[in-house]
């Protein structure tokens, strides 16, 4: 039982079941999601006996460490989840609100040549209420409102989906911490059936492709994902979601010095993406101890931005926050270790 992971429906059914008052469930899904506490001694509206009742069924998660950057003020926790696995999460502040970058899983398993959180494999799923810890401990920790979650840590959220899917249930429920959906966004390398299954939801949250290639054979080389789905699939989904929801789309490039960062591959991508309603974000790559890879340097990223301009592809380059607290997205996991089943 994980009665952070749940409705306040499923909740009060609990709470049936424990012969408790059914009152008591709309305090208790108060206290998770809308005060942030996962400790039931901290519950001071319950009697000690339903607190201890229900402790065995909210998962113990502890902040592990946490750095903070003195350039801009980005927060990088590693929290240990219940059976030891480490997670990690970014707070970062912009102008236009406090944004949290999340994990949907302990690990990945797509294998993407450039990342650092896939090195280890896939240990397991993330439930609902370990991504939603992850949100609730930042603020709690800062003091602030997040206004902004990118699903963009470690994992493959399309390869969690069930579980992401409750995820963006719970943290929109208005009985809650009531987040609108449009200020969610769901980063997927390309699961071609899942973006399909998910535009299908209509959902109002943003969906983000990790694309960073202009041919197959490219791809390929740099996601292993590419074997299973061609270009064309992928980005033949991403027009379906962009007609069944609405919602612009967003292309994440990552530019790797000498791979795909020329010219060539600037005219490419903007034929590729020619006639949609989407927005590039150009991802200067983040070194890797264990690959070779280079971010491109600043003046083929200027070049390759303003070539899309000319072509009239919306683009930004992303701000690259906490580059001196590991940024690089599982660096910190690996630094502390990873629990292995």
């Amino acid at each position: 039982m994980d009665i952070a992971s749940m409705t306040l429906e499923e909740l009060t059914e609990y709470i049936k079941e424990k012969k408790l008052p059914g009152f008591r469930a709309k305090q208790i899904f108060e206290w998770l999601h809308k005060h942030f506490i996962y400790d039931p001694s901290l519950m001071t509206n319950l009697s000690n006996e339903i607190r201890e009742k229900i402790k065995a069924d909210i998962p113990e998660i502890t902040e592990e460490t946490r750095l903070v950057s003195e350039k801009d003020g980005t927060i990088k926790f590693l929290m240990r989840m219940p059976d030891g696995q480490m997670i990690e999460t970014v707070f970062m502040r912009y102008h236009h609100g406090n944004s949290v970058c999340i994990s949907s899983q302990a690990g990945c398993r797509m294998g993407c040549r450039f990342c650092a959180s896939t090195i280890g494999g896939l240990v397991r799923n993330l439930a609902p209420s370990e991504m939603l810890y992850q949100v609730y401990h930042a603020m709690k920790v800062t003091g602030e409102r997040v206004s902004n979650i990118v699903i963009m840590g470690t994992g493959e959220p399309l390869d969690n989906y069930d579980n992401v899917m409750r995820f963006i249930e719970l943290i929109t429920d208005e009985k809650g911490y009531n987040l609108s959906e449009r200020s969610i966004t769901l980063s997927s390398c390309g699961l071609v059936p899942k973006i399909k299954e998910l535009a299908d939801r209509k959902l109002q949250i943003t969906f983000a492709l990790s694309l960073h290639a202009t041919t197959d054979e490219e791809r390929k080389a740099l996601m292993p994902v590419a074997e299973r789905y061609t270009l064309k699939e992928t980005l033949d989904a991403c027009r379906y979601y962009f007609e069944k929801t609405g919602r612009r789309l967003t292309f994440e490039y990552s530019l790797v010095r000498g791979v795909n960062d020329s010219e060539g591959h600037a005219k490419r991508l903007a034929a590729l993406i020619k006639g949609m309603n989407a927005h590039v974000n150009l991802i200067p790559v983040n070194p890797v101890e264990e690959r070779s890879y280079k971010g491109s340097e600043t003046q083929a990223v200027d070049k390759f931005k303003n070539i899309l301009e000319k072509y009239r592809i919306n683009v930004t380059i992303r701000k690259g926050m906490g580059s001196d607290i590991d940024a690089a997205c599982g660096q910190l996991r690996r630094k502390y270790g990873i629990k292995q089943e």
